[in-house]
């Protein structure tokens, strides 16, 4: 039985990622920062699923602590490690410059050297990011296209992806860089701005929020799914020769365009609910940013698994409004009630996840191919094919 370590397993990508691993034969471990609180929600099902087999084992263990996770490593004995652990919030990067940088550069160097002495046959993969890139110029951006950070979190992912093909070319590890481009899912933390907009459009249809404050825009993303993207690392992972990959749709999208569209998706004017403020702009804006994979496609052989005509749909479908129709007044007559806000909070969590169950059919190849329609008071969810 193949291992696998993943270090952010309790992200987005972990989630995916673990799924499709566990799916696939493997034992999985991922890596816990010891706090106060656990904060494996989005891994909890598979936790409760494979608490008989072993076959899902979590750690505590810190990026900047080397000897955790030389140590860690060498109890294991992974055959792929997957390194999705950052302080992934570009924003936020700005705030606390020092954290960010520390978990990107010292977090990936500490894990290659672990490789190196612990076994040099252990896959290796880097989750590296469009941020590197800049944003500086409207051509589609390729592994070969200059990299210009503007964050202290895009400058720590560029330093991860620089020292990941030294450790390969010097000591020929197998060390992977997955350019991966924005990736959206119902499993996308809260304060990125996809989920910040179908969070807020939900409260406000249940009349718990008035207006919807967002930063700039005319950002222009590429947006995919979150779950093909982390095939796609699987799939770099598979290769002979270890490389580097760029990910994305090939076209792009601006935070305007997502936000009417998430409120059109309950018949809302974006217009009526929507205000800018300077305080979600950047220091350094990224206005557009938009990938070309065709490299990826032509030797990965992966643009079916990406479905890149229907991502930005899947995006928008997957992530809308997480509320019943019916269970509104429900909802709302509980919200009445005096909940503190743990009970609040769990709440929406348990409606949402029930809601994105049925919006994520159990095989994901053919999610990309399925839309939502007919969305409306006291109707069903129906799909057109």
């Amino acid at each position: 039985m193949l291992k696998a370590l993943i270090t952010g397993i309790t992200g987005q990508d972990g989630h995916y990622l673990t799924k499709l691993l566990l799916e696939k034969g493997y034992e999985v471990h991922g890596t816990l920062r010891r706090s106060s609180t656990f904060n494996t929600s989005r891994i909890d099902e598979f936790m409760s699923q494979e608490q008989d087999t072993d076959r899902l084992q979590l750690h505590y263990s810190d990026l900047l602590d080397s000897s955790s996770l030389n140590n860690l490593i060498n109890k294991i004995q992974p055959d792929e490690i997957y390194n999705l652990a950052a302080q992934s919030h570009v924003a936020v990067s700005f705030e606390n410059p020092i954290y960010t940088t520390q978990v990107g550069t010292l977090g990936s160097i500490s894990l290659l050297e672990a490789v190196r002495h612990a076994n040099k046959n252990i896959k290796f993969y880097q989750a590296s990011s469009s941020e590197m890139y800049g944003g500086g110029v409207k051509e589609k951006l390729d592994e070969k296209s200059s990299f210009d950070p503007k964050s202290p979190y895009a400058v720590s992912k560029l330093f991860a992806h620089d020292i990941t093909k030294v450790y390969r070319d010097s000591y020929n590890l197998f060390g992977v860089n997955g350019i991966l481009f924005n990736h959206e899912s119902p499993m996308r933390g809260e304060t990125f701005v996809t989920r910040k907009i179908t969070r807020a459009v939900g409260r406000i249809v249940m009349d718990l929020q008035t207006k919807l404050t967002l930063g700039n825009l005319e950002a222009s993303r590429d947006w995919g799914f979150a779950g093909d993207y982390v095939e796609a690392m699987w799939i770099m992972m598979q290769e002979d020769i270890p490389d580097d990959w760029v990910i994305a749709t090939g076209e792009t999208h601006t935070v305007k365009e997502f936000a009417r569209l998430a409120f059109e998706s309950v018949n809302l004017k974006f217009e009526d609910y929507v205000e800018t403020s300077e305080k979600y702009f950047r220091p350094n804006e990224v206005d557009n940013l938009i990938g070309n994979s065709s490299k990826a496609k032509r030797i990965l052989k992966i643009h079916n698994e990406l479905q890149i005509n229907k991502n930005f749909d899947m995006a928008i479908l997957s992530i809308k409004p997480p509320i019943f129709w019916k269970e509104k007044p429900i909802l709302k007559k509980q919200l009445s009630m005096d909940l503190h806000l743990y009970s609040l909070r769990w709440t929406f969590s348990l409606l949402s996840h029930q809601y994105l169950l049925l919006l994520e059919p159990k095989d994901r190849r053919n999610v990309g191919e399925q839309k939502v329609s007919n969305f409306r008071l006291g109707q069903s969810l129906q799909y057109e094919h």
